[in-house]
């Protein structure tokens, strides 16, 4: 089950310039922008572990982007 919603997804690809988005589309994205801030917060994760602290700052999410 997807945890973020379509519409947003869909708002976001109509803000991209595109006139009409399928359902199907807006899901794709979905699974997409899940499955890769999955892998970001991963990271992410794993840098505040790193620098000795549980918490997770911007700068750790930055820096698993770069």
């Amino acid at each position: 089950m997807a945890e973020i919603p379509t519409a947003p997804v869909t708002r976001l690809m109509r803000n991209a310039g595109a006139e009409r988005v399928s359902e199907d589309a807006s899901q794709a994205l979905v699974e997409v922008l899940e499955e890769y801030g999955e892998k970001v917060a991963s990271k992410s994760v794993a840098l505040a572990k790193h620098a000795g602290r549980k918490t997770v700052k911007a700068e750790d999410v930055l820096e698993a982007v770069a």
